[in-house]
């Protein structure tokens, strides 16, 4: 296990940082599966990281022939945050000590008939304490079998838990967060956001430990559906260009970018988020 220096967990974040790290293990090694299939002897790279203050993680890496980039990584850190980045955080105006774990996951294909996807679980502790998360699709081409089976699995995800579970709000939650306001696009076709969900510990991580487990279940049978699918010059070139979009997100608007970046985390792990070649004709 990952040993995070210079903090004390109680139960609860021990509790979420070691599903967590179970989580990952077992995306990566379905990934490494995947790439089994197609011939490929690509694994993931694994190195871990410390952050001055507290804490420090672990960034997975894999480049393939079915993923051209995959990130998969968990932090677990703690310190105080800079007092103006403090008022933005829930719970964290007035004392600026923070605890966070999660789990965070962007997959780059190789294939323009894959989609590219992103997945994180997290949970912080200011002077309240909560859940975040979600998963949304990426695909360069859509296909509408895919967004519907994906927007399917996480609904019956949020159904099976009546209580922190709200599929509606939580779909246009993502459609509103996933939006390029300069290009006046959505990042992909959607999927589930959430954030600052308090209340009951052991209810809340029930329904954050089925979004991950939902994740881990449809993503590789999406990708094992569309991996072999023929694609041409024009494909290649209009997945590119869409990777541009990409990026323009996550450098201008995405919010765990810049927390990571804010509390100190490591550089590489925050920006493997990055596709690995993109374009802007």
């Amino acid at each position: 296990m990952d040993t995070p220096s210079g903090i004390t967990l109680d139960a609860e974040q021990q509790q979420a940082r070691n599903w967590f790290e179970s989580l990952r293990d077992r995306i990566c090694s379905a990934f490494e599966e995947i790439e089994r299939e197609a011939g490929s002897e690509a694994r993931f790279s694994f190195t871990p990281w410390a952050r001055e203050g507290g804490g420090g993680g672990v960034r997975g890496l894999i480049k393939g022939q079915v993923f051209e980039k995959a990130g998969v990584n968990v932090s677990t850190v703690g310190g105080s945050f800079a007092p103006e980045f403090a008022k933005t955080i829930h719970g964290a105006g007035d004392d600026p000590r923070f605890f966070a774990t999660g789990i965070s996951l962007v997959a780059h294909m190789a294939n323009p008939h894959v989609p590219a996807v992103h997945m994180n679980c997290r949970f912080l502790v200011t002077t309240k304490r909560w859940f975040g998360g979600g998963a949304d699709l990426n695909p360069p081409l859509p296909v509408a079998e895919d967004t519907e089976e994906f927007h399917g699995a996480f609904r019956a995800a949020c159904e099976a838990h009546p209580g922190p579970g709200d599929y509606p709000r939580y779909k246009q939650w993502a459609d509103d967060y996933f939006y390029i306001p300069h290009r006046k696009t959505h990042r992909g076709v959607g999927g589930i956001f959430f954030d600052h969900l308090e209340g009951d510990f052991d209810i809340n991580f029930a329904f954050v430990r089925t979004v991950g487990e939902t994740f881990l279940d449809i993503f590789p049978q999406i990708v094992r559906r569309r991996m072999g699918r023929p694609a041409t010059e024009a494909d290649r070139e209009a997945m590119l260009v869409f990777r541009g979009r990409y990026a323009e997100f996550n450098l201008v608007y995405d919010r765990g970018t810049l927390f990571g970046l804010k509390t100190g985390g490591d550089v590489d792990a925050i920006l493997m988020s990055l596709p690995p070649v993109a374009t802007w004709p």
